[in-house]
């Protein structure tokens, strides 16, 4: 049986045209369109990342009474530097699109989802869409390991942001306390300057009054001594 023969060879002229396309001539062509390096800031300049895992969220949509997916990426737990508050952001892997931005408060908890141990839910006024939104959030984890770290950092995240309020709160209350004490000794002290002016005042009026009373026993004894006119 005769072989198959190819259903199209290449001709001489394909042949000279490839050669001199991969002939490496040694010039050098300079970009048409030369490209500055541009710094792209993400906002977490100023933050520390305190967990990074991947994972896939959802949000639960309330008119259709479903969970809806909001995208698969990294979950960060993202504390600043200064003022020490810590935030939850999550971006889409490929287009860095957020998924969740929202401040871990005091009062949220992050329960197991029923029935799947690899998954937990948690309810959070969110700003991913540039406006404030309760959301009730769904975060899914390749292993129970994952799912577990980040329920147990969310919750020592939560306590220590209450242990931070309380202690601002423990802050304003002392230096309210010392706030007051410094008006209170200022208001003594201006009371005690009030008396004592009261007293020097008090003082002088006697040195005053026995200075007259002096001058008036003078002039009675200056009157005794002076002779009865002649008549």
């Amino acid at each position: 049986m005769a072989s198959k023969e190819p259903e199209h060879e290449p001709r001489a002229d394909e042949e000279e045209t490839t050669a001199a396309e991969d002939e490496d001539t040694g010039a050098q062509v300079a970009p048409i369109v030369k490209l500055e390096e541009v710094t792209v800031t993400t906002g977490e300049e100023h933050e520390e990342a305190i967990l990074d895992l991947k994972s896939k969220l959802y949000r639960f949509d309330k008119d259709g009474n479903q969970w809806k997916e909001r995208g698969a990426g990294t979950v960060k737990f993202l504390k600043h530097k200064e003022s020490g508050k810590v935030r939850l952001v999550m971006r889409q892997s490929k287009t860095l699109k957020i998924c969740a931005n929202h401040l871990v408060l005091p009062t949220m908890t992050v329960t197991e989802h029923a029935g799947n141990d690899k998954s937990c839910v948690w309810h959070a006024t969110d700003f991913a869409e540039g406006e404030l939104k309760d959301e009730l959030f769904c975060i899914r984890f390749a292993s129970v390991e994952n799912c577990k770290l980040f329920m147990e950092t969310f919750q020592e995240v939560a306590e220590s942001q209450q242990q931070k309020e309380d202690n601002e709160v423990a802050s304003a209350a002392a230096g309210l306390l010392e706030k007051l004490s410094v008006e209170e000794k200022k208001t003594e002290e201006k009371t005690e300057e009030k008396e004592e002016k009261k007293t020097e005042e008090k003082t002088e009026e006697k040195e005053e009054k026995k200075t007259e009373e002096k001058a008036e026993e003078k002039e009675e004894e200056s009157e005794k001594k002076e002779p009865a006119s002649s008549t």
